[in-house]
């Protein structure tokens, strides 16, 4: 059965990244009724902005059906306007505000884009210094300066390491290193000698062979790199060699990046506010 598909609207005075997040994650439980075509509309700050954006909702409404808006918006004049557009409006920070404004007993001081108004900053600092040694470590390239790590990601090829690690130097400013497990290192049962000294910040990436083969085959397809067989051979070497040397891993199969990033915090009991 084709699913009917619904237009979606993420509307931000900034990068939308807050509305898309939350949005997504609301959407996600109706993924069984409807297919979402995404519109992302960040750094709205004038009312001619947001009137051709409200044209465009409008005609979606009429033509098709109400697109459903996301928005992080907090101009009041600009709110106000998108609010009596024909779609579905959901005022993320309106709805949390206002909760706070009564249980703190004090009125918001509302300011356009103030979450992203930290170029200058320390934490902005240690977000690119994260990044940039991230980039610099991904798949074992370069191995200097690995005593500076708070992550080291261990798996085999294209089991997630390189989107994980980006998403914990952008999101929680962590310097993250990676290295891939091949077949090599199982034939020495052992991990590569470059990473063995940092053992206490190693985390284990796994995936389900079939997933594995899937995604090798779009890079290298009829391969022995993207047969089955090779991914079932490496994808139960690896975790043997993770079980043997005693380091905790988890399967990225079934879950998302953010899921992913959470566990690994969790599990290697890493508090990102004390990083640096």
């Amino acid at each position: 059965m084709t699913l009917p598909i619904k237009t979606v609207f993420f509307i931000s005075d900034g990068t939308g990244i807050t509305a898309e997040t939350f949005g997504n994650s609301v959407l996600s439980q109706f993924l069984h009724h409807y297919r979402f075509k995404m519109v992302r509309e960040p750094f709205i700050k004038t009312v001619p902005q947001i009137e051709d954006i409200i044209r465009r909702i409008d005609e979606i409404a009429v033509t098709d059906s109400p697109p459903i808006i996301f928005s992080t918006l907090v101009q009041e004049e600009i709110v106000e306007k998108i609010r009596n557009s024909k779609g579905i409006f959901l005022d993320i920070f309106t709805a949390c505000v206002n909760t706070l404004e009564l249980s703190l007993n004090v009125k918001s001081q509302p300011a356009i884009g103030l979450s992203h108004h930290n170029v200058g900053s320390d934490a902005y600092r240690k977000r690119i210094e994260a990044i940039n040694f991230t980039l610099a470590h991904d798949d074992g390239q370069f191995v200097h300066g690995l005593e500076q790590s708070d992550v080291i990601l261990v798996g085999v090829s294209r089991s997630g390491k390189t989107p994980t690690s980006l998403y914990l130097a952008m999101q929680y400013a962590l310097r993250v290193a990676n290295f891939p497990l091949i077949p090599e290192d199982f034939e020495r049962g052992q991990l590569p000698k470059t990473i063995q000294p940092y053992r206490h910040k190693l985390f284990g990436l796994s995936i389900h062979p079939d997933r594995l083969s899937e995604i090798r085959s779009e890079r290298r397809p009829n391969s022995k790199y993207a047969s089955i067989e090779q991914c079932r051979y490496e994808v139960a070497e690896a975790e043997r060699l993770l079980r043997m040397e005693n380091i905790s891993w988890l399967s990225s199969t079934t879950k998302s990046i953010e899921e992913i990033s959470t566990q690994i915090l969790q599990i290697l009991k890493i508090d990102p506010k004390t990083i640096g």
